[in-house]
């Protein structure tokens, strides 16, 4: 079978995935985009949808510069996807808070937020903590339990869906190759010459891509590269759709462009198991009523559990190949906050050879003690 050739193979169809292929497809790659189907964890069809900074980067600043960057991407990619594709991705960034129930987090939060702007140094980072009363005239309705919280101006949420759309819209009326049910069951590699085949057929090109998500534990040995990720369960309660009330997100409650209230944040080492948990879902219910008492008044219409991709230390893990170069990952569990980043930042480094060493420090070989010492 003569394979496909192409100037760059992306495996992985998710938020990551779709938003390095059509970053590439862009520099004038021609590109394919191998999507595994739906027998795949799907954590794009998962995610809570925050555009998030605030929590992202404690002891690891160059996570936080990252993660800013790609927050400031965010407005002119969806603007970008808008003309492109029609869809409109609820993108909002007033800001975000992280409410706290009691004087303890309050305290833990307060510190933790003064840590990482001092770690920022000259990038700075700009937050405030709130106590309840200032806090009540933001957020109408907040509940008597909250104390306060912390709130940076970089924070915002939009709709994971129509991002996914979009993205796979835009690529493929860009030219890019959009090929589904194609999971790779065999593969070779030499340096700038790899090969891939799948049920839909074979393909071939000097650079590869594996965004694949928790796929890449799999796959990335087979392309001189390391992807030690775990999956991690997270829950979301959806409510029926209620009259605008919250204007701006939360960590773990948030309105939807369409109305509805999302509730979450959890985190659950359980492997593979996607079933959901009613202690858990309890336990989220709980505090999103004790944040906002109207929240219990609603009726709950949806719930999913998705799994995160987790490396050791949650960071991400971006490299290329040292042994086949022309091999990249990209493996993170913030595809959406980090899309802006993966489709208008990594992809140009990719498309032009090499990644730029302001990634160095988030290579797997962070995690190979004998090497690093």
């Amino acid at each position: 079978m003569n394979p496909r050739r192409s100037d760059a193979i992306v495996i992985g169809g998710g938020l990551v995935g779709a938003a390095i292929a059509l970053g590439l497809r862009d520099h004038g790659l021609d590109t394919v985009l191998l999507d595994e189907g739906d027998i795949a964890h799907r954590a794009s069809r998962g995610n809570f949808g925050l555009v998030w900074v605030q929590s992202k980067g404690l002891g690891a600043p160059w996570y936080q510069r990252w993660t800013r960057g790609s927050a400031g991407e965010w407005p002119a990619l969806a603007a970008d996807l808008a003309t492109r594709t029609g869809l409109d991705l609820a993108l909002q960034q007033p800001g975000g808070v992280h409410l706290c129930l009691s004087e303890e987090e309050f305290e833990d939060r307060a510190g933790r937020m003064a840590r990482m702007q001092a770690e920022a140094g000259n990038h700075g980072f700009d937050y405030r903590m709130i106590r309840a009363p200032e806090l009540r005239d933001m957020l109408p309705g907040l509940g008597p339990s909250v104390v306060g919280a912390s709130f940076t101006p970089y924070d915002g949420h939009a709709s994971p869906l129509a991002l996914l759309q979009a993205l796979h819209r835009a690529f493929v009326a860009q030219g890019g190759a959009y090929v589904p049910e194609a999971k790779v069951t065999a593969a070779t590699a030499a340096p700038h010459d790899f090969g891939v085949e799948t049920p839909a057929g074979a393909f071939a090109a000097p650079r590869i891509v594996l965004a694949a998500g928790l796929g890449n534990a799999e796959l990335a040995p087979r392309f001189g590269l390391a992807a030690p990720v775990r999956p991690q369960r997270g829950q979301v309660l959806v409510t029926e759709r209620a009259r605008p009330v919250l204007p701006m997100p939360t960590t773990t409650v948030r309105q939807t462009g369409e109305g509805t209230i999302m509730l979450g944040d959890s985190m659950e080492e359980v492997g593979f198991d996607i079933r959901q948990s009613p202690p858990v879902m309890a336990e989220i219910a709980r505090r999103a009523a004790l944040s906002f008492p109207w929240v219990g008044d609603l009726s709950i219409v949806r719930a999913w559990s998705a799994l995160r991709v987790m490396a050791p230390d949650g960071l991400p893990i971006y490299d290329q190949s040292e042994r086949f170069p022309g091999a990249f990952t990209a493996n993170c569990h913030s595809g959406v906050t980090l899309a802006g980043a993966h489709a208008r930042m990594l992809a140009p480094m990719i498309a032009a050879g090499a990644l730029d060493p302001m990634l160095d420090p988030f290579t797997a070989r962070r995690f190979d003690v004998p090497r690093a010492a």
